[in-house]
């Protein structure tokens, strides 16, 4: 089975810390050349030193806020433009909303979400399918939630746009077959990251519960009763970026220990 990523280029989105800095780790691990995309300068010259370079590879990054569709759109013209490379994988993944109940939410929070995921995942990839086309070699996939298959209490805005993204995502490889372009989505449940800490807290004040309390009540829910590591969610990301999985398109990919209740 083929999952050398070797000569390969990945863009990797949200890659400073959690499932996305896990994906960038593992990628380059496997051979790929990686060019991570995140906010903070500081962070990415930091997560670009931890990247394995033992096939030769030249990691990059690119400095961008997905809060502003049209600066990200600028800097990914400017760099595709720029790259004398073939690009074949792009990693769609940034952080999700503030929890709260959906009747709750304002319109801001959803249209600033929506911007943040439907539309930045949009310009990257629309920005990268000539280069994919070109290399006859594409994997686009987008870091998105277990709320796809079932809503999560008290995520009402990341719940509706985790929906949009993975409406976007199965429209998009329909058409992107047929150039040897796949885009899938993986579904990481309850994973140790910074994301994960901040709603516990939140849960644990509302519910007037310690924390360690709300942590053994979820992981109670999981048939593996216990969170997933980064690591095990970038696995995945890996295995669907590889040629091995080439055949596989247009699926959701749950990587949450059992969780999700749904076939």
């Amino acid at each position: 089975m083929e999952i050398s990523l070797k000569n390969k280029t990945a863009i990797v989105c949200g890659s400073t810390q959690g499932i996305g800095k896990a994906s960038a780790i593992e990628l380059a691990n496997n051979g790929a050349e990686i060019i991570l995309i995140a906010r903070n300068e500081e962070k990415l010259k930091q997560t670009i030193s931890e990247l394995n370079t033992s096939f030769n590879q030249k990691h990059n990054y690119i400095v961008a806020d997905f809060s502003k569709p049209e600066e990200l759109k600028s800097k990914i013209k400017i760099f595709v433009n720029q790259y004398q490379k073939p690009i074949h994988i792009l990693i769609n993944n940034t952080g999700g909303p503030s929890s709260g109940q959906i009747t709750e939410a304002t319109e801001e929070q959803f249209i600033n979400t929506f911007n943040a995921h439907v539309i930045c995942n949009h310009i990257l990839t629309t920005a990268l399918i000539p280069k994919m086309k070109e290399a006859n070699y594409g994997r686009i996939i987008n870091i998105i939630s277990t709320s796809v298959k079932t809503p999560l209490p008290n995520l009402g805005v990341s719940n509706t746009i985790r929906g949009a993204v993975a409406s976007w995502a199965k429209t998009m490889a329909n058409e992107l077959g047929k150039f040897n372009i796949t885009v899938n989505n993986v579904l990481p449940g309850a994973t140790k990251t910074e994301r994960l800490n901040a709603i516990v807290k939140n849960n644990s004040v509302k519910k007037n519960i310690s924390i360690e309390e709300l942590e053994q009540e979820m992981q109670n829910e999981i048939p593996m009763k216990r969170f997933a590591e980064a690591s095990e969610v970038a696995n995945a990301v890996a295995f669907l970026a590889s040629p091995a999985a080439g055949y596989i398109n247009g699926i959701n990919l749950p990587v949450d220990g059992g969780r999700t209740t749904s076939l």
